[in-house]
């Protein structure tokens, strides 16, 4: 009897399967193999050992769960033929192909695309390689598709991917706060007017999601010292990219070297898709710190600077503030960095970084969670619930430069 599935070992959920089909040929193809390379949380294990989890594992994952969302509702009596259950797993298994190196530090530093964009065309470039076979597919990831519910399961305030991202990064780092109930989730939603909605004795659980979802953002992805990190190593692929313009190109790996001497965004990848993806799907994790960990010794001052720092974990000091930071505070370190001689002639123009980061459980930027009640009527889930769930964004801002400027 021939085998319909393909069964992995997942350390999160136990045993996965993959469809024979276009769908195992997806993962076996080398751009998808690819995010074997990319760690989903970028530089996070410099303070949670354990987060080295990759893209890979997280796009496996949230297949599972849109398997189980599918299974689900069908179940429920809504009406997912084959083909749009095919379709709505491959917009989730490749919704993150579009991801470069160290995931989102590097997105707007190496290229000017997001990731969002990148994947679209990834999805359109195997289209044309499987013959048409996922242009269904495209039009759900899109939202094009005229049942609104399944693009929600791919991309949403309830979708595969937060489920599976919040549960896997909370198993790989240890973060207990980040455990959610995603198999109670994922059984309370339904479809009510072609729209996704959650059943109203599944609200508890949507709340502990949301909370948890708030309480990773300031404990792992937004942590001080994973922004200092993940500000540093921007700053080092900045300058790597100055010395490019001065014809003065670091070393780098060839997929590497190319984005840094030509600056590439969305024109270039419309007008030359095929050539530049792949150029761009060659390069991950491995050609960055291959570069970074190279240039330590190279003789810039601040690249070897900055990529010795990096690299042996002397990280920058990064402070937070609920209000931007006094001008004459900010002045003050850029003269202890000026007079320290321990650091770069004339670098505190480059070592000084502002800017601020804003945490969103919950907001309006994408349609609101709605609820089933009791009574049948839907609602928004900020109308019932009594935790006081509302749209709502916290903004903290950050000032990050080394720690000699405040041995001072």
């Amino acid at each position: 009897m021939e085998k319909k599935t393909k069964i992995l070992n997942d350390p999160v959920y136990g045993f996965v399967s993959i469809p024979y089909g276009i769908l195992f040929d997806l993962v076996e193809h080398p751009y998808f193999q690819r995010l074997r390379n990319i760690k989903q949380v970028s530089l996070t294990h410099y303070v949670y050992p354990g987060a080295l989890h990759t893209r890979f594992h997280h796009a496996l994952g949230a297949l599972h769960l849109m398997q189980q969302a599918v299974t689900s509702l069908r179940g429920k009596g809504v009406e997912i033929s084959d083909e749009e259950a095919e379709a709505v797993m491959i917009a989730i298994l490749l919704h993150d192909i579009g991801h470069g190196p160290f995931s989102h530090t590097l997105e707007h530093t190496l290229i000017g695309v997001n990731h969002e964009a990148l994947s679209l065309l990834f999805m359109e470039r195997l289209n044309d390689a499987f013959q048409g076979r996922l242009g269904l597919a495209i039009e759900v990831f899109t939202g094009r598709y005229p049942k609104p519910y399944l693009h929600q399961l791919v991309s949403g305030q309830l979708d595969m991917d937060r489920l599976d991202y919040l549960n896997r990064d909370s198993y790989f780092t240890g973060v207990a706060e980040g455990v959610i109930g995603y198999d109670r989730i994922i059984k309370m939603l339904n479809v009510v007017d072609g729209r996704l909605v959650v059943e109203q004795k599944g609200i508890y659980s949507v709340e502990r999601f949301l909370t948890s979802r708030r309480i990773m953002y300031w404990q792992v992805y937004l942590h001080k010292t994973v922004v200092a990190a993940e500000q540093m190593l921007r700053l080092i692929l900045r300058r790597a990219r100055e010395l490019a313009t001065r014809g003065q190109t670091p070393w780098a790996p060839p997929a590497l070297e190319y984005f840094l001497n030509h600056s590439v965004g969305a024109t270039e990848f419309t007008e030359r898709r095929n050539e530049l993806l792949d150029c761009f799907a060659a390069l991950d994790d491995t050609d960055v710190s291959a570069a970074v960990k190279t240039w330590q010794r190279h003789p810039d001052a601040l690249l070897s600077y900055l990529s010795y720092g990096l690299v042996n974990r002397r990280l920058f000091r990064l402070e937070f503030s609920n209000d931007p930071f006094d001008p004459a505070y900010v002045e003050e370190i850029r003269r202890a960095i000026h007079a320290s001689a321990r650091l770069p002639a004339q670098a505190a123009d480059h070592l000084i970084i502002q800017g601020q980061e804003t945490n969103s459980a919950y907001t309006l930027t994408k349609e609101e969670i709605m609820v089933c009640t009791k009574e049948g009527t839907v609602v928004p889930m900020s109308s019932i619930s009594d935790f006081g769930i509302a749209p709502r964004s916290f903004t903290k801002y950050f000032l990050c430069y080394p720690k000699e400027a405040s041995e001072r």
